[in-house]
């Protein structure tokens, strides 16, 4: 990546000044190290007349992909290979905004100790950047640069200029020039607007990007034509933070007309009290959903398998339809704090009937599972190898045979709202898979087919219009044509 501010000078305001704006002297190339590679600032001519300071951002592809990679298992062979082939070693992105913020983040702020008047005295600029992903084309570059006072030249580079007819990239090489714009101004729309350009951050956005946004947006951001796209396109349309910002934006606008300060405007609640609603935890609502479609189903003889620490069990004792709720799990810790929890040594005798504990493996068949009217899988299928699965199904659909099963597992395509979540990472780390919708109902379907099932698919959670719900269940019931039809030997010797 590669990106030059060049300024232009006189005998009474030299173009040198530029170096100590920077804070990087003209006689010297110096190497900085970054999270993602090491960037270079070298300075290809210093002159009275002329300065030009370049940065140039040699990134490391695989420490970027070792960084990113998180502890969960599967994924297409072609997204791995396109973690290392790709044109974040070459093209302007949010990398180089990062580069740009550590390399030169005194001068972002406006600081200069040896000259303290230079940082607020405009220059005539002009940046390049040979290189600049454009999502939208050379309009959305001059839309976005112009009205902050920069003449725009942004020119379409070719696919490949040996071959005309394949058409443009999606790249431009951006030219800006002003002479209007103190350099940490044009430091900060850089910051802003190059990862919005791409339409693209390789890190994860975390709720501290709307600070790091209004920082860099003070002063002209809130009054920008297209401060609804920049703040959506900065936050990687992230639609909760995206609405946080706007509504500090605005806040801004209010003050600003008012002439008073955003503290003044902003003192309607009393932070002393807290009226706003809990929201409810994706477990409980998993639960909840668990529970109603297990009363749905008319069953009254429930396992629950993989139990854990036994809280859907203690959430079935509490409903009397249910008759009899066998908790099995693979760990005896996970047992021993189960029968803590539900108070097994307290129960009274009728209580105490009602409810079973025992160690058993999903991976093989087991007798004590036959005779059941439903089986819960509540994120349980996502801790087996993909290996594993078809032992797991034929165990469960195939020699267990309850007449409805129930399973549960995370939507991987949701996991871009879970704002602490780091991109690329599973929500646990004993996780080897996590699917999108599309995996689980064909894995699901597959399943219901081969062992004369009926599935439909219910969302459980807030289900997103783009990403779907954080939890996908499958609800199995047994078509009527197989409710008698006995496992077979054979079918059992090869399963």
């Amino acid at each position: 990546m590669f990106l030059t501010i060049s300024a232009t000078g006189t005998p009474e305001r030299p173009a040198t000044d530029l170096g100590f704006l920077l804070h990087k002297h003209p006689d010297k190339s110096q190497a900085f190290s970054t999270s993602y590679g090491t960037a270079h600032v070298l300075y290809p001519e210093a002159s009275v007349e002329r300065c030009t300071a370049a940065l140039l951002l040699e990134v490391d592809a695989v420490a970027l992909v070792r960084r990113g990679k998180g502890k969960g298992r599967g994924g297409a062979p072609d997204a791995a290979l396109a973690q290392y082939v790709n044109d974040r070693p070459y093209a302007a992105s949010s990398l180089l905004a990062v580069a740009l913020s550590s390399v030169f983040s005194s001068a972002m702020k406006g600081a200069c100790a040896a000259r303290p008047d230079l940082p607020a005295r405009p220059l005539p600029l002009r940046i390049e950047v040979p290189a600049l992903p454009a999502r939208g084309g050379p309009d959305i570059v001059r839309a976005l640069f112009e009205p902050l006072g920069w003449t725009v030249t942004a020119q379409t580079v070719a696919l490949d200029a040996e071959f005309p007819q394949w058409g443009d990239s999606r790249y431009v090489g951006l030219v800006l020039e002003s002479a209007e714009l103190t350099l940490a101004e044009a430091l900060r729309h850089l910051y802003v607007l190059l990862p919005v350009l791409d339409d693209a951050k390789h890190y994860w956005v975390a709720p501290d990007e709307v600070d790091k946004l209004l920082r860099a947006g003070e002063g002209w951001l809130p009054d920008h034509p297209e401060h609804r796209l920049i703040t959506s396109r900065y936050l990687s349309r992230r639609w909760s933070l995206t609405r946080q910002a706007m509504e500090r934006l605005e806040l801004v606008r209010l003050a600003e007309a008012d002439d008073s300060e955003v503290e003044e405007i902003d003192n309607a609640v009393d932070e002393s009290t807290d009226t706003e609603e809990k929201p409810v935890p994706l477990a409980v609502q998993r639960r909840d959903a668990i529970v109603a479609a297990l009363q749905a189903s008319g069953a009254a003889r429930v396992l629950d398998l993989g139990c854990g620490q036994g809280q859907l069990v203690q959430a079935l004792l509490k409903d009397v339809r249910f008759i009899e709720i066998v908790g099995v799990d693979v760990s005896v810790r996970a047992l021993t704090i189960a029968a803590r929890r539900l108070k097994l040594d307290r129960l009274g005798e009728r209580q105490a009937s009602r409810v079973t504990l025992f160690q058993g493996s999903l991976a093989y068949t087991d007798k004590r599972l036959k005779g059941y009217d439903a089986a819960v899988l509540s994120e349980v299928i996502e801790h087996l190898d993909l290996p594993r699965l078809p032992a797991l199904e034929y165990a469960v659909f195939g020699s267990a045979r309850p007449r409805t099963v129930l399973v549960t597992t995370p939507n991987v395509e949701y996991n871009v709202r879970w704002e602490t979540l780091p991109a690329g990472h599973s929500r646990h780390g004993d996780h080897r898979f996590e699917w999108t919708r599309e995996e689980f109902r064909a894995w699901a379907r597959r399943v219901a087919e081969r062992h004369g099932y009926d599935v439909e698919f219910t969302p459980v959670g807030p289900d997103d219009p783009e990403v779907g719900p954080p939890t996908q269940m499958a609800v199995f019931s047994m078509a009527s044509a197989h409710s008698n039809t006995p496992t077979t030997a054979k079918e059992e010797k090869a399963a």
